[in-house]
């Protein structure tokens, strides 16, 4: 049964920038999209940003647009989601999560994605 684990979360400075990785540690991530959501204190978890199995298709939520890249790299099973210029209002838990099967990633809905990690917390604050 596919398992994830991400980090790279942390505190850091607005305008600042971190790294988070997910990576299968059972199974693996072949086949699969892949997508980051998060959940903010008092809020419902959002999609955030999604590539699809071979990483020709990205989507971004429109607050992260232009701030944040997603990447995967397939021989190592893990995806990445480089964090740039972050704000205040990114402040969450991060989750990486995995579809059953490839996605085109049109959408980034919970409903979309079976597996999911523990989550790594975010916080930008000065």
């Amino acid at each position: 049964q596919l398992q994830l684990v991400e980090s790279g979360g942390g505190l850091v400075q607005p305008g600042g920038s971190l790294r988070l990785s997910c990576a299968a540690s059972a199974g693996t991530l072949d086949y699969r999209a892949v997508a980051w959501f998060r959940q903010a204190p008092g809020k419902e978890r959002e999609g955030v940003s999604c590539i699809s199995s071979r990483g020709t298709t990205t989507n971004y939520a429109d607050s992260v647009k232009g701030r944040f890249t997603i990447s995967r790299e397939n021989a190592k099973s893990t995806v990445s989601l480089q964090m740039n210029s972050l704000e205040p209002e990114d402040t969450a838990v991060y989750y990486c999560a995995a579809s059953l099967t490839d996605y085109v990633c049109d959408f980034i809905l919970r409903q979309d994605f079976t597996a999911w990690g523990q989550g790594t917390r975010v916080t930008v604050s000065s």
